[in-house]
């Protein structure tokens, strides 16, 4: 357990050094090609940190070396995914690290909120961003989410993982989510409600520039589609990374098949809208149950085998039980 803790901390330690080369970057290097040209080996580094969380599991030929599971996956996706994309944007003075609204402090003229807006899911509302709906919420309390929390065993693997992945975001990593389990569409789900903070970078750094590329040369429909395919393309490029992270193991591409089947889902889910406009709107009390339902099957089709396979879910659950372990107080 040390050597895992020492290994996040000297991880880390590399992540603060790499975001403070970014911030002084900024005041000597104008925006544009030249300062995304400087910040491409903070992306390559980023891009190899998670590889250097690892325990040692000892075993009676020779001890096998695997990674952390939870320190891994916080780490990639803090770091190699959104940190990446937050400063892709940055090189190019757009987004979140780069300016904001005159009522909140600027992130590019503090190094510390730099640090804080670089390393973790910080957002600030803005107006032109992502559209969110105002719809009926059925807020789950902190009790209650402990509870689902705590039947999380192995033995229910597939169901359960569902609902874990949607408190472990909200929870523990404190991805916001607006209650994706009131869906009432898979444009909804995804756009809407899953996962704000990755809806938020996908939508700035591919969805909007690739539809503006798009939309003088093709139709707006067909434009927006394509836009649409890529984000979905891009989420499944960094997952699967994600779980190599996690499972060091060979990509099988069920990840792939799972992203690809629900952005061409969600593609002809809003042309078949435009056509039928609203004469064949189903109500939310079938809508949702269908859409949830279609989300959760594929994921346990796809999403999740590649990490119950490799164990992954197992020494993530054994390192929660370790790491509670260590909190309790010794006498």
């Amino acid at each position: 357990m040390e050597e895992e803790a020492r290994n996040f901390i000297n991880v880390w330690l590399m992540v603060l050094a790499c975001v403070c080369y970014c911030y002084f970057v900024s005041s000597i290097l104008p925006p544009g090609k030249l300062r995304l040209f400087s910040l491409l080996p903070v992306f390559s580094l980023f891009a190899v940190l998670p590889l250097r969380l690892s325990t040692v599991l000892p075993t009676s030929i020779l001890p096998l070396r695997l990674s952390t599971v939870l320190p891994t996956s916080v780490t990639s996706f803090f770091v190699t995914w959104l940190a990446s994309f937050k400063l892709l944007l940055f090189s190019f003075s757009k987004g979140l690290l780069s300016s904001s609204p005159s009522s909140h402090p600027d992130p590019s003229k503090s190094l510390f909120l730099f640090i804080l807006f670089t390393c973790f899911p910080i957002k600030i509302r803005q107006a032109q961003d992502y559209p969110s709906p105002q719809t009926l919420k059925l807020p789950l309390n902190l009790p209650s989410k402990l509870l689902l929390c705590g039947i999380g065993h192995p033995k229910l693997v597939l169901l359960l993982y569902s609902c874990m992945l949607y408190l472990y975001l909200d929870m523990i990593l404190q991805m916001p989510s607006n209650e994706p389990y009131l869906s009432t569409s898979l444009q909804d789900f995804w756009g809407r409600r899953w996962n704000l903070t990755v809806t938020n970078a996908l939508w700035h750094t591919v969805y909007k520039p690739l539809k503006s590329f798009l939309e003088p040369r093709l139709r707006a429909t067909w434009a927006a589609a394509g836009a649409v395919m890529a984000a979905f393309l891009m989420s499944r490029l960094m997952h699967e990374l994600l779980y190599y992270y996690v499972t060091r193991a060979r990509a099988t591409w069920e990840v792939t098949g799972f992203f690809v089947l629900q952005g061409v889902c969600v593609v002809v889910e809003v042309a078949a809208k435009a056509a039928v406009g609203e004469r064949w709107r189903l109500s939310r009390a079938m809508s949702t149950p269908l859409t949830v339902g279609f989300v959760v099957a594929t994921a346990m089709w796809l999403f999740f085998p590649q990490l119950i396979r490799n164990g992954a879910d197992e020494r993530a659950i054994k390192e929660r039980k370790a790491f509670v372990e260590g909190l309790r107080p010794k006498f």
